[in-house]
């Protein structure tokens, strides 16, 4: 029965994984590219620090998308199957990212430039709202209800691969390019590969069949005619609890691993090449501590894993960015002040993070309700943090201590959240 469990799980997490792959790669792409190219292309300006604002924004604006995106494939996902959905998701996702490579500049179509990019990062946020609850339903609702902390922690592996491999394929094109070609086509590149990661993924989401759950739910008539308003019924409360428990993660991940890249370049003066490098490493590191923690949450409880993890993760910052700052340009120091807190002890809220969502909510409703706890805290936790980010970095003369307070402040609020959820669980 073991053998047999895990032969059905094997394509199921394999699907998911690539899935949450192509989300990530985009989101991280986007992210780093914002900062580095999209500025000066998209938002000229005599102010750099206002073209990069406002190539943040852009940013921003796709996690303004993901809510509705949730509720739209939330609801036909809770009505006709996640897999449909993620067949749809995976399309839109990969399709817009594509279109971002062949878009013509602000100097070659003047204001329609940044418009159309606007648009597209609405159509990618909706396609991308729709695509995270998805995946992890897959195997949450495949696995065994003692293992699903572990199986459904596999999908957030695809943060990990996704980081990897866009730090990994920005990296190499600034080391082999220089700053003019890669200013010119480089970054194109980049996000044209999406294609590659698109035809992989649907090709395996075609060949999954629909969750065991999910089917029991058709079987016995038991989908809701409006999902999003019967999930309000007897959760305000696991809603408003879950989005306080995603802060932590959202507000970590944008600071480690998309705004460390810029204030690596800009503030400590290393190559891009050696800060994406020291990212691809903590995610590498991450692939392996992702499972384990989603592991160690079927053992000793999702919600005090993540309570103690929310702490720790935002108590680190701080001496993260001491080490980087006192590093006077050490590659290992900076490397080992990004690859503990973020290649290991994000892991801590990010492994279990998936479960314990999941579990807030019934099978009729479960899609529509994970995906607007996910991408509606993605708002505040995610979307606005590079621009906050900056912001506080401006207003502390280049010093990183305000910044490191509000992710300290980021992890108390999940901590304070979490332990609610726990309490609403008796």
């Amino acid at each position: 029965m073991e053998k047999k469990t895990k032969s059905k799980l094997l394509p199921v997490v394999s699907s998911s994984i690539i899935g949450a792959t192509i989300e990530w790669y985009d989101f991280f792409l986007y992210g780093v590219v914002a900062g580095m190219v999209l500025n000066q292309l998209y938002f000229p300006s005599n102010d750099p620090f206002l073209s990069t604002l406002l190539a943040y924004v852009t940013f921003a604006v796709g996690f303004f998308a993901r809510p509705v995106g949730g509720v739209i494939f939330g609801h036909f996902g809770d009505k006709l199957g996640r897999k449909r959905m993620l067949i749809l998701t995976v399309m839109i996702m990969g399709g817009s990212t594509c279109l971002i490579a062949i878009l013509p500049t602000y100097d070659q179509i003047g204001i329609w430039a940044p418009i159309i990019l606007l648009l597209l990062r609405v159509v990618q946020g909706i396609g991308l709202g729709g695509e995270w609850g998805g995946a992890i339903l897959m195997t949450y609702e495949y696995a065994p209800k003692n293992k699903r902390g572990y199986y459904a922690s596999f999908p957030q592996i695809g943060l990990s691969f996704g980081l990897l491999l866009a730090s990994g394929v920005i990296g190499l094109l600034t080391a082999l390019l220089s700053d003019t070609q890669f200013l010119a086509w480089g970054w194109r590149v980049a996000f044209g590969l999406s294609i590659v990661l698109l035809i992989t993924g649907l090709w395996m989401r075609i060949a999954v069949k629909e969750t065991p759950e999910f089917q029991k739910v058709k079987d016995t008539n038991k989908e809701t005619r409006i999902p999003f308003k019967k999930m309000w019924k007897g959760n305000t409360r696991k809603i408003i609890a879950g989005m306080g428990t995603r802060y932590i993660d959202g507000v970590f991940f944008n600071v480690m691993g998309v705004f460390s890249i810029n204030y690596l370049t800009n503030h400590i003066h290393i190559s891009n090449s050696m800060a994406t490098l020291g990212v691809s490493v903590a995610a590498f590191v991450m692939c392996f501590f992702i499972p384990l923690f989603g592991y160690w949450s079927d053992r000793i409880g999702r919600t005090k894993v993540y309570f103690w993890g929310s702490l720790i993760t935002g108590i680190s910052a701080m001496p993260a960015f001491w080490m980087m700052g006192h590093s006077s340009g050490n590659t290992w120091l900076i490397w080992l002040a990004i690859i503990i807190p973020f290649g290991i002890l994000y892991a801590i809220v990010y492994g279990p993070e998936a479960a314990l969502f999941a579990e807030l909510f019934d099978a009729e409703v479960r899609y529509t309700g994970v995906s607007f706890v996910y991408q509606s805290s993605g708002i505040f936790a995610s979307g606005i943090t590079p621009i906050i980010a900056t912001s506080l970095l401006q207003a502390g003369d280049g010093s990183p201590l305000l910044l490191t307070l509000y992710v300290l402040f980021s992890g108390v609020v999940s901590a304070l959240s979490v332990g609610w959820i726990a309490e609403l669980k008796k």
